[in-house]
């Protein structure tokens, strides 16, 4: 792979997400960040605007990708349709979102 590539996090939202075989999974509608690390932890296809813990918890579980299982970002968001954790494969060091909130890939 070439040079280092840096997205803002905000260029990832509505940002179209495909499994490696080509199946739609939807468009990016929130990121969910652990601030104590800074990591990306998940991805969810539906807002995170809810009222109830039992919402917040199905979309979570119904509407989210574990950001773990990304692949590639480029125009679109690649993901492995197996929840491998793919990252440490592809990436010499983790994505993190830093006070610029700019996301770095390898």
């Amino acid at each position: 792979m070439g040079g280092l590539l840096m997205l803002r996090l905000s260029e990832l939202f509505g940002r179209d997400i495909f499994t490696q075989s080509g199946e739609y999974k939807g468009k990016v509608y929130d990121i969910v960040v652990n601030l104590e690390n800074g990591s990306m932890e998940t991805i969810t296809t539906a807002p995170l605007k809810v009222r109830t813990k039992q919402e917040a918890k199905k979309i979570i579980t119904e509407k989210s990708i574990p950001y773990k299982t990304v692949i590639a970002v480029k125009d679109i968001i690649i993901v492995n349709p197996r929840g491998k954790d793919t990252i440490r494969e592809t990436r010499t060091e983790p994505a993190k979102v830093s006070s610029g909130a700019l996301v770095k890939y390898r």
